[in-house]
Formats: structure tokens, C-alpha cells, sequence
């Protein structure tokens, strides 16, 4: 398998700050997906900037990727996972690994990150012991065996059902409607020896979407006549695009709500709602019409500059 370099993929230096990943992450997820981008490539280039931001945003992953990037390694060497990997036990000598059902909202992932944080190949970066089946044996008592499920949020939103293999198994796992992170599903009996397999649900990384407790968060790029002037607009959402009216006289950075398309409430709690903030863009002028367009705006707004 190939070494990949996340921070490459994603436009930032390899100190880079949380705050600057997420912003080079939405600003790359925005420009390839594949519902707008008509570049050449932009599937593929939407699925490895989801997965550089996978392993960067979570303090755990990026420290492992950063320790195995130390070694010199650089985009397309050929890489083997020396044995017993460079994994770990979990605390209490139960195995914790990391699932990734289909690989979150940006489809699956490649091998290198399967074997850098799945551990579900023996000998693989993850899990220094050959996955979770590796310790099972004659006479030994059964024990809970504790993983982390990744779940796109749309599944989080619906109450889906989404396909995990663990075990050298293959589950069909039903995610309750609006389950929280770090609340846990449990499949009885299905750990090792014989233990039940408790899954911890994550949220996925989302191009579109931030979350905010059970509030959605969406920003959406407008242009400056539409921010002006007002519009009607379409607007994605986890349960698909909604018409969204625009004030006229909107600025940068305004927050629009559509209630209640958030995140399910649970146990009596009211649904979240959906934030979208707007971002004015300024198209390039493409044409000599469309720059006469912008000069005369220019010497319509003479003098004009922000308070």
C-alpha cells in the first residue's frame, strides 16, 4: 500500500492549528463535491480530502499519522506494516478499535487508512494484535469488546441501518434516530469470547454540515446582489434541499434558522434546527459584459467602505 500525506492532500502545513484544518477541509469539500464541482477528478479529489480530514481531526489519529510520517516516509512509497503494527490495547486488556461504516459521507476509504486506524487486517497499524478476534481461545471468560462506530450524520438524522465488519463478521447495525456521541449500542454476545460488542457512535465528518449539540450548522455561499437585493434560494439539509428565502440587506456572517431541520430529539427533546450562515462571494468576471458590470457597480458605490 501507498503512504499518503493528509496534510498534502488537504493544503495545510503539517503544524497546522484545528482551527485552520476545518477551514481548508470545508473550503476543498465545497469545491469537489461531486454535486457541484464539474472538475475532472473531483469524486476522487472529494473522497481523499474527506479522509485526510478524518485522520487529522481527531487528536489521537493525527498524533499515530504524525509519528509514522516522522519516518520519512512521502506520497506514493510503498508501505508495510512492520509486525505487531504500532497499535495498542485499550484500557482493562480489551482491544479498542475503530470502525468505519462505508467510510462516512465521502464513501470508502483507502487501504493505507484502513490499516492505519481500522484494525481489521491482521498485523495493521491499528491494532497490533490481529484485530478483535485474535485473543479468543479455549476456557477463557467471556469479556466486552468496546468500539468506536463512525456514522454519517444523514444515518444519525434517518434512524438507517449501516454495515459494519468486525470479528470476521459482517453486522447489520440499526442506529437509533438521533443517537448522541458517545452513547452505545450494544450487540449482545458478539464480543470476544462470546462478551457483547459495544459500538460507540462518533458523527462522521461532513462536507456541508458543522454540529452544534442537536443544532446543524450549513454555510452558504451567496453572491453580492443576492445578499443585497434578496432571493429564494436552495439549501441542503440532512432530510434533502429546502427553498430558503434571503432577506434583502443581508450581510457576511448572518444566520438564518430553519427550525426543526436539525438533529431528531430524543426522549421527549425537541428536533434541532438547521443554521445557515451566509457567505458572500464575489464571482470572478468572466466576459467584458460581466466586467462592465462590476465597473459600474464600483462607481455606483464610490466611497463605499466597510464601517
Amino acid at each position: 500500500m501507498q503512504f499518503k500525506d493528509y496534510y498534502e492532500i488537504l493544503g495545510v502545513e503539517p503544524n497546522a492549528g484545528d482551527a485552520e484544518i476545518k477551514t481548508a477541509y470545508r473550503r476543498l469539500a465545497r469545491k469537489y463535491h461531486p454535486d457541484v464541482s464539474k472538475e475532472e477528478g473531483a469524486e476522487e479529489r472529494f473522497k481523499a480530502v474527506n479522509e485526510a480530514y478524518e485522520a487529522l481531526r481527531d487528536p489521537q489519529k493525527r498524533s499515530a499519522y504524525d509519528e509514522l510520517r516522522t519516518r520519512g516516509y512521502r506520497p506514493g512509497d510503498e508501505i508495510q506494516p512492520p509486525p505487531g503494527g504500532f497499535g495498542g490495547q485499550g484500557a482493562g486488556g480489551v482491544d479498542f478499535d475503530e470502525i468505519f461504516a462505508g467510510g462516512g459521507a465521502g464513501g470508502g476509504f483507502s487501504d493505507f487508512f484502513e490499516q492505519m486506524f481500522g484494525g481489521r487486517r491482521a498485523g495493521g497499524f491499528g491494532g497490533g494484535h490481529g484485530g478483535f478476534g485474535s485473543h479468543a481461545g479455549q476456557g477463557m471468560p467471556p469479556r466486552d469488546t468496546r468500539a468506536r462506530l463512525s456514522v454519517p450524520l444523514e444515518t444519525v438524522y434517518r434512524g438507517d441501518s449501516v454495515r459494519v465488519p468486525v470479528l470476521g463478521k459482517t453486522f447489520d447495525v440499526r442506529i437509533p434516530k438521533g443517537i448522541r456521541p458517545g452513547q452505545v449500542v450494544r450487540l449482545p454476545r458478539q464480543g470476544q469470547q462470546g462478551g457483547d460488542l459495544l459500538l460507540e457512535i462518533e458523527y462522521a465528518a461532513h462536507p456541508q454540515f458543522e454540529v452544534d449539540g442537536r443544532n446543524i450548522i450549513h454555510l452558504l455561499p451567496v453572491a453580492p446582489w443576492e445578499a443585497a437585493l434578496g432571493a429564494t434560494v436552495s439549501v441542503p439539509t440532512l432530510g434533502g434541499n429546502v427553498e430558503l428565502k434571503i432577506p434583502a440587506g443581508s450581510e457576511e456572517g448572518r444566520k438564518l434558522r430553519l427550525r426543526g431541520r436539525g438533529l431528531p430529539g430524543t426522549g421527549g427533546a425537541a428536533n434541532g434546527d438547521q443554521l445557515v450562515e451566509l457567505e458572500v462571494q464575489a464571482p470572478p468576471p468572466r466576459t467584458a459584459e460581466q466586467t462592465a458590470a462590476y465597473e459600474a457597480l464600483r462607481d455606483a458605490f464610490d466611497g463605499w467602505r466597510r464601517s
